[in-house]
């Protein structure tokens, strides 16, 4: 044998050598810790258009607090509230968390959707073992949405400007 044939036989070895040295893996799902501060609260980032909101969550009797006034005066529109409320209705914890949250950039639609973005991922932070429930219901991952830039020579982003024949 040659010498480069002696060094690969060396390392490789037979098939049963491999199959008894490797180790047994399982795949389980990872396992979520519960991220809290001193003060009992948990913290999420989220994020809609250009909408940014952090929000912290606590255990209190369900104030929702947003750029320091009530939801029901910062979100008037009954839609908007419901669609920050869904997180909690569909891991049956309404009123059982008060909510802080400061919301900058976008308008109200995608203020109240990273709104909602954020407060999915603090309950998943606060309590792990929902993190499931959120995530099949799409609630954790990010709307990538944005609007389409304007090009030159359109009127807007694929808008043509009108025709005209004279």
């Amino acid at each position: 044998m040659s010498e480069t044939q002696e060094r690969s036989a060396e390392r490789t070895g037979t098939l049963q050598d491999l199959a008894s040295a490797a180790p047994v893996t399982t795949n389980a799902a990872p396992v979520y810790e519960a991220k809290r501060d001193a003060q009992g609260r948990s913290y999420a980032t989220g994020r809609r258009k250009d909408a940014i909101a952090r929000v912290w969550i606590k255990p209190g009797k369900g104030d929702i607090i947003v750029n320091g006034r009530p939801v029901t005066t910062y979100f008037a529109r009954p839609v908007l509230r419901m669609l920050i409320t869904q997180p909690f209705l569909l891991v049956d914890r309404y009123n059982q968390f008060d909510v802080y949250c400061t919301v900058t950039g976008g308008g109200l639609s995608g203020q109240a959707g990273a709104v909602r973005h954020g407060l999915s991922r603090a309950l998943a932070h606060y309590e792990p073992e929902l993190r499931r429930v959120l995530k099949a219901a799409g609630f954790l991952t990010r709307d990538s949405r944005v609007v389409e830039r304007k090009k030159y020579g359109k009127a807007k982003a694929r808008r043509s400007f009108q025709f005209s024949k004279r």
